[in-house]
């Protein structure tokens, strides 16, 4: 029997429906996958769930009875919890006091959430300031603080998009072992790979419906794609294939230049050391990596965001080694940052105001003596424009960012880095926590803007993403690099080399 069920679950926002009559039940020591698209209605499930927001219609019953949850309290009372995919902890507090936060009632948790961390044999340092972390280590403390309480009914949103592959088998183990225990987890992801290895069964929403839900042993990877996208014509938005595109020849010449560059450490940075690479017009050079070994702060240096401590760069012969984020868009720079909501978007703004950030200042969208006046309506076209040329899926411009689904607000991110087909494009993690159609729109783009002969240094935790795109592959360890390598090198041996094992370089 279910002890949780939902039934006939719809959400209106405003003219969105973004979930519509979604039935779904969760039965005891059970891990059931969630599966859709970015937009499918995965999240605004959970934040139901979790009585971050209330259905429009239907109902949700509780071991047989109805229950209604106006707050999260509501959910964490009869024993939810949730553990979300941008982590709801409270960086400049220690995990202690992050944990007495979540548990106000029983301060201090310390005694429970030790007993739980080490079940799942977890060494914590509650007294270090959550900043301080590794990305794991934090989720192990939001974890905890799901477990506070002793939920019987966990839901995990997306909980594999900011881990590396070492990380993520690791949370499997701690998964099945909550299992074990009795517990129901709700698995939200979008990785066929990862709801194959760890689930029971699978429900797939599709546009807000439940377009199924089976067991994972009678069902294939490829099943499940097709469920949830619902036919090979909707996968992904028709641009120029990068496999149509011709390379346009480029004279063998460097374009970026990085010699023994280095950083000062701290606190909460990798100390960078003697960093040194070249990259060529229409090459990507893929930078992988256990998340915290410096990914960050080269991304950073290379923005300026964050000063060197020694070393040389050099973008088409100049040198820009202390170039400002105020220089990228005349050098011809882009970035995409890490995290969109964060650092990526202004939330609270409309899509169009966010997609036209750095468009305000050009001389074409000012008016008057000096341009002291903005060309509002000029803007508003070429936002329109921007959000139909990268697929932006929106009622209405005007609306805000944040109401967007992870996808459509990641290719807002997209399209200020590549309208105007930058030189060199930083991007960090640009697919992180997307579906597979939001994931090969963007590898598109990238391709695309490669095929047109802007070079790239991409940073991410996502080997096979890292594989796909790369000319080749530089492997950081502890702020260093330990080699630089071919694309097609075996996963194993890229394995070793991100746990500090050292290859030979193969500088360009």
């Amino acid at each position: 029997m279910p002890n949780l069920s939902l039934h006939g679950i719809s959400k209106r926002f405003g003219s969105t429906l973004a979930l519509d009559g979604v039935d779904f039940d969760l039965v005891p020591g059970e891990i059931h996958a969630l599966l859709g698209e970015n937009g499918a209605g995965k999240s605004t499930l959970m934040n139901i769930l979790r009585g971050l927001t209330q259905p429009s219609t239907g109902e949700i019953s509780l071991d047989g009875h109805p229950v209604r949850f106006d707050a999260p309290q509501d959910s964490t009372r009869v024993g939810i919890g949730m553990v979300h995919q941008h982590f709801l902890l409270v960086p400049t507090f220690t995990v202690a006091e992050n944990l007495a936060l979540a548990s106000p009632d029983k301060y201090p948790p310390l005694r429970e959430a030790a007993d739980a961390a080490k079940r799942l044999g977890w060494s914590i340092p509650f007294n270090t300031q959550v900043s301080n972390l590794p990305v794991g280590t934090q989720q192990r403390v939001e974890i905890l603080k799901a477990l506070l309480g002793n939920a019987q009914i966990l839901l995990f949103d997306e909980p594999t998009a900011v881990l590396a592959p070492s990380e993520v088998e690791e949370l499997f183990i701690v998964l099945r072992a909550l299992r074990l225990e009795g517990r129901s987890l709700v698995f939200v992801s979008h990785k066929l790979n990862e709801v194959m290895a760890l689930c029971d069964r699978v429900t797939i929403l599709r546009r807000g419906k439940n377009a199924g839900t089976i067991a994972v042993s009678a069902t294939t990877a490829e099943d499940l794609a097709q469920r949830m996208v619902g036919g090979v014509s909707e996968t992904v938005p028709i641009i120029s294939s990068v496999k149509t595109l011709e390379m346009r020849e480029q004279p063998h010449n460097t374009l970026l230049s990085v010699t023994h560059l280095s950083t000062v450490g701290g606190l909460d940075s990798v100390a960078l050391h003697d960093i040194t690479f070249t990259l060529q017009a229409g090459e990507t050079l893929g930078f992988a990596g256990v998340d915290g070994n410096g990914q960050a702060e080269l991304a950073e240096v290379l923005t300026g965001l964050r000063p060197r401590s020694a070393g040389r760069i050099t973008l088409r012969g100049r040198e820009i080694s202390r170039v400002t984020p105020r220089d990228l868009e005349r050098l011809g720079i882009a970035l995409i940052p890490p995290d969109r909501q964060r650092q990526g978007l202004a939330l609270t703004l409309s899509i169009a105001d966010n997609l036209t950030l750095e468009a305000v200042n050009l001389p074409r969208f000012r008016r008057g003596p000096g341009g002291i006046f903005i060309d509002r309506s000029g803007l508003r076209a070429f936002a329109a424009q921007l959000a139909a040329d990268f697929d932006i899926r929106a009622d209405d411009l005007s609306q805000p960012a944040r109401s967007l689904s992870g996808g459509n607000q990641q290719k807002i991110v997209i399209a200020r880095a590549l309208w105007h087909k930058p030189d060199l494009l930083v991007a960090v993690s640009p697919t992180r926590g997307l579906d597979i159609a939001a994931t090969g729109y963007i590898h598109a783009r990238l391709r695309e803007r490669q095929a047109e002969g802007g070079a790239t240094v991409l940073i991410s935790t996502e080997l096979d993403e890292v594989a796909a795109l790369s000319t080749r592959i530089a492997v950081l360890y502890e702020g260093k690099i330990v080699g630089i390598v071919p694309p097609e090198t075996p996963r194993e041996t890229l394995s070793l080399m991100m746990g500090g094992r050292t290859a030979e370089n193969t500088l360009g």
